[in-house]
């Protein structure tokens, strides 16, 4: 074997200190794309089984962590860190067949654990606790649904963040598992037929010994398993082999009559609707089958289904079709479009429907009858995010969320009869939220557009450029960015610093047009939006380049990595995690292939000149002052690869000026895309790099 690499000795003048890198080994590896050459020298970290990669993740690891541990702060924030995670969690509670369920944390468990009751005000049990299902904290519960009669629950686990499940059955009175074991469960839901007798559920093909964690995810297909039968005899419910994207996910109506199949491809935000009537097994029906639009499926009352859709209605609206009458003009306007103000979701709760809107990215609740008439306007407790009212028809109550940037998420009960909202559980933390404030901005991009943007920091802040700030953002794949609580940056908020989050392009703030902006041939609006957002904050002397600092995850690791190449004078640091920092590859990998719809792909022209663009592996140029970076990655994502981390980081530290700060790469093991990850690995790495930024905006 070729040597893995070559230590180079590097000054970094932020530290002081000297920085051993690992350099890595290049390849000479060209493609050829339009008649335009690409090289790609670090292609061989993409085979992450070879013993090559391994070395050359342990190396990068041994420089990293040496670096992080040495911080001078990074000790004290972890501490003010597990105090502050220290308290206790509950999610939503839930009835199934007069049983409750719902997720609990003591603390400082890894993992949230779920708990079952017969009633609200008695003890409950531990019902399933992945903390004891592994010594690390690294196995996740990924999914669990309860069978209508609340005797039985199918519960799926994931092992090291990966997105792989594996389901399994568990008799709820003894807490024992039964003998059924269902594999290589993907993107799936569980929904049980109404009788008990099975559930339905979807997944890929076994991949091939060495590929689960990398080869690409194709032929999804919709399975019925029968209880206590094994995998072999489960009832294949639809496949399309003609379509090997196609994804589907398969939901049982509450009346137990129906079996509505969501047809999805990739994370286009448009998408098919099947169904098949579950008594004798029917056909399965192609009622929307254009993939003209998105509909969410919400309810039905016996044939006629209720969808929120953006047909017609860039913001959504409510939609009711008659299967039986299933023509586009027999169908019937529920709740109309409000322009310029997103319906979030809806759901539906004792015969009522509540929907919940984003107003410049804060949450509005109306609460309609199911012919569209209001019945109220729903008080929230302030500016914020709320989320919940579900339930069951015959439910007199429902329960909901409600956070902000500086309060946890507290639950409240409300009488579905008359509207009043009661406190049922609020957590208690050691974190004094009045003492900061949050205030809603607007800026102009690049092209003039108006971008909003939330920004909380302590009461009081002298707005002299002195200030440490950390900006936020995402900009993809219709997500939207809400005011939430997190303990993290509660407790860089506690350090001094100042949270900005902005709504960019491509997100789904404002609906389908808002989305579309940003992406494809539009996705440099996201990044310009960014730009502005960091430049908004210095003209105002909230912060200086010199104390600014970028941070995002997955499609937000992209827009860190796009704008730290673009601008890198403007930051002082930058924490791109788990990023699609190769553009010209990402569909090459598991589930790459489906973010085409808003990146566009290589093999089309003007995609592939887009994507070259900004692409952030292949636009580092070397001896160029990159801010101080530390860039974060795990072993077992299989959603974004982590070659892509692992290629980007290489060239960045090839790149990197001789007198340029650090730039290193933080790889976790056993963790994956992020969901699931054990809370002492969360702990860990948000102490290195809230000290990283400590470092590196000189806050010490």
């Amino acid at each position: 074997m070729r040597a893995a690499f070559l230590l180079i000795m590097t000054t970094t003048t932020l530290s002081a200190e000297v920085l051993t890198y690992p350099q890595t080994r290049k390849e000479d590896v060209v493609d050829m794309h339009h008649g335009v050459q690409i090289a790609d020298p670090y292609r061989w970290l993409e085979d992450d089984n070879s013993e090559e990669t391994k070395a050359w993740v342990k190396a990068q690891n041994q420089v990293t962590f040496a670096y992080l541990e040495k911080l001078p702060r990074r000790e004290e924030i972890k501490t003010r860190l597990q105090k502050l995670w220290n308290y206790e969690r509950m999610g939503q509670p839930f009835e199934h067949g007069g049983r409750w369920f719902f997720t609990h944390n003591s603390g400082l468990q890894n993992q949230a654990v779920l708990m079952t009751t017969t009633s609200l005000e008695a003890e409950p049990k531990v019902l399933l606790d992945p903390n004891a299902m592994s010594k690390d904290g690294t196995t996740s519960l990924s999914d669990y649904a309860p069978s209508e009669d609340g005797k039985l629950i199918a519960y799926g686990i994931s092992e090291a963040g990966s997105d792989w499940t594996t389901l399994r059955v568990r008799d709820i009175a003894t807490g024992h598992d039964l003998d059924d074991v269902v594999k290589w469960v993907k993107f799936s839901g569980v929904s049980w037929r109404k009788d008990g007798s099975g559930f339905y559920y979807s997944r890929y093909d076994e991949p091939k010994p060495g590929a689960a964690l990398t080869a690409k995810n194709e032929f999804h297909k919709l399975y019925f398993h029968p209880l206590g039968k094994p995998q072999s005899d489960d009832q294949l419910i639809y496949e399309r082999k003609d379509e090997p994207k196609w994804g589907f996910g398969g939901g049982v109506t509450e009346d137990g009559d129906y079996l509505v199949i969501q047809v999805w491809l990739g994370t286009e935000p448009k998408n098919r609707v099947f169904y098949q009537k579950i008594a004798g097994g029917g056909p399965v029906v192609e009622l929307l089958k254009d993939n003209d639009a998105r509909y969410d499926f919400i309810d039905n009352d016996g044939p006629v289904f209720y969808f929120r859709t953006d047909l017609n209605a860039p913001c959504f609206q409510v939609i009711a079709i008659d299967v039986r009458k299933p023509e586009r003009g027999s169908w019937r306007i529920v709740v109309p479009e409000v322009p310029k103000v997103l319906l979030e979701g809806v759901s539906t709760v004792g015969g009522q429907m509540f929907c919940e809107y984003l107003r410049d990215a804060k949450t509005e609740v109306k609460c309609f009858d199911l012919d569209g008439r209001l019945i109220r306007d729903i008080t929230l407790p302030g500016i914020g995010s709320a989320g919940g009212f579900g339930g069951h028809r015959y439910d007199t109550s429902t329960f909901y969320t409600f956070t902000s940037f500086t309060e946890p998420g507290a639950i409240y009960r409300m009488d579905l009869k008359t509207g009043e909202s009661k406190l049922w559980r609020k957590p208690q933390v050691d974190f004094e939220g009045s003492a900061f404030e949050t205030q809603q901005v607007f800026f102009h991009s690049k092209d003039g557009t108006k971008v909003p943007m939330f920004i909380v920091h302590k009461k009081g802040l002298k707005l002299d450029g002195s200030n440490p700030t950390l900006l936020y953002g995402y900009g993809g794949f219709n997500i939207n960015l809400t005011p939430g609580f997190s303990v993290s940056r509660a407790v860089w908020l506690e350090m001094g610093g100042v949270f900005a989050m902005s709504n960019l392009r491509g997100g789904g703030e404002y609906g389908r047009q808002w989305h579309q902006a940003g992406i494809k041939l539009g996705k440099q609006n996201v990044f310009d939006d960014f730009i502005a957002a960091a430049e908004w904050l210095i003209a105002h002397k909230y912060t200086t380049s010199a104390r600014l600092a970028i941070q995002g995850g997955s499609n937000g690791g992209l827009l860190v990595g796009a704008c730290l190449t673009q601008r890198p004078e403007l930051y002082a640091a930058a924490l791109p995690a788990v990023g699609v920092l190769d553009m010209l590859r990402f569909e090459k990998f598991t589930i790459g292939w489906g973010w085409k719809s808003d990146y566009g792909s290589v093999e089309n022209p003007a995609e592939f000149n887009a994507l070259l663009r900004y692409s952030p592996y292949h636009n580092l140029k070397p001896g160029t002052r990159y801010p101080a970076t530390l860039v974060l990655t795990s072993d077992h994502d299989d959603r974004v690869v982590p070659a892509h981390s692992f290629k980007f980081a290489a060239r960045l530290q090839e790149c990197q000026a001789k007198d340029g700060p650090p730039v290193l790469i933080r790889i976790e093991t056993s963790a994956g895309h992020g969901a699931g990850t054990a809370l002492n690995k969360t702990i860990e790495k948000t102490a290195g790099e809230w000290a990283f930024l400590v470092r590196a905006l000189g806050m010490q």
